[in-house]
């Protein structure tokens, strides 16, 4: 009877938890653990996000909507861009669409670890999580403002091409863009408070650079590659061609450059987020 209460009282499993050192990569087994926690950040960011707003999820539909209006109107009627063959409405409404799930979600992210800093300094869980959380949450958008998308190829009689199934990698090329490109300014964020201010600088840049108000074949063909340096190149194009069968931006040799140049980003900031994580509950 004794000995079986000596065992009863035998001290417990202690775990150590200690920040990665060295250039860890990202702990799959570690985030898979806290999924659940990756599904309650994402629905709160959601339902904050519209909290007391009398349009609620309108605004997902609104912003790119407006934007396409203007577009329209000084891209397509004033300066007569080329679209491609397609009603410049449309044209222009299917590359806002992946941007602003872009842009929305570089916006929210990078600034997710100093939004988020009362958790950092007091529990513990994988801290890519709420920028990953954060860019989840913006899918919701996304699709309520593909809907008018549908739409509005219905109004034009325009049939989404046979090639749509391969819309979802697209889809997943821009969130690997925008996951990479936000775990370097988070992380960053949380050192140099600079990024907020340089943050909505960076996005109006990157829009103008980005084949959204115009088609990236007015691109000169000797530019080509190193426009296609920029990953979201790749992501709009195929959209384009995958929704409206524009061939001018059918996958080739820009696309696979643009995929190459994501992956990286994701992998160095996967890599450079993880090296500073050990320090974000003191600096944030």
């Amino acid at each position: 009877m004794k000995e079986h209460q000596i065992e009863a009282t035998a001290e417990p499993t202690v775990v150590h938890i200690k920040p990665p050192k060295g250039w860890a990569v990202l702990d799959l087994k570690d985030l898979w653990q806290y999924r659940e926690l990756v599904y309650y950040m994402t629905w709160r960011d959601i339902k904050v996000r519209y909290k007391q707003t009398a349009l609620g999820a309108s605004w997902a539909i609104l912003k790119p909507f407006m934007m396409m209006v203007v577009f329209s109107i000084f891209f397509g009627e004033l300066a007569q861009v080329p679209s491609d063959g397609v009603p410049y409405p449309v044209f222009s409404y299917t590359g806002l669409l992946p941007w602003e799930l872009f842009a929305t979600a570089l916006s929210i992210a990078s600034r997710s670890l100093v939004a988020n800093r009362h958790m950092i300094t007091k529990i513990y869980f994988p801290r890519i999580i709420l920028p990953l959380s954060s860019i989840l949450g913006g899918l919701v958008d996304f699709f309520i403002a593909f809907i008018i998308l549908i739409v509005m190829m219905f109004f034009y009689g325009i049939t989404p091409t046979a090639h749509i199934w391969t819309l979802p990698l697209f889809l997943l090329l821009a969130l690997v863009t925008a996951l990479g490109v936000s775990l370097w300014l988070s992380a960053m964020n949380v050192l140099y408070r600079d990024v907020g201010y340089i943050l909505p600088f960076l996005t109006q840049f990157w829009m103008f650079i980005t084949p959204i108000a115009y088609a990236a074949s007015l691109v000169p063909e000797k530019y080509r590659m190193l426009y296609a340096l920029n990953p979201m190149t790749g992501v709009v194009d195929g959209f384009r061609w995958a929704l409206l069968g524009i061939e001018a931006s059918a996958p080739g040799p820009m696309l696979m450059v643009s995929s190459i140049i994501a992956v990286v980003v994701l992998i160095s900031g996967v890599i450079y987020f993880r090296r500073m994580e050990r320090q974000f509950a003191d600096m944030v």
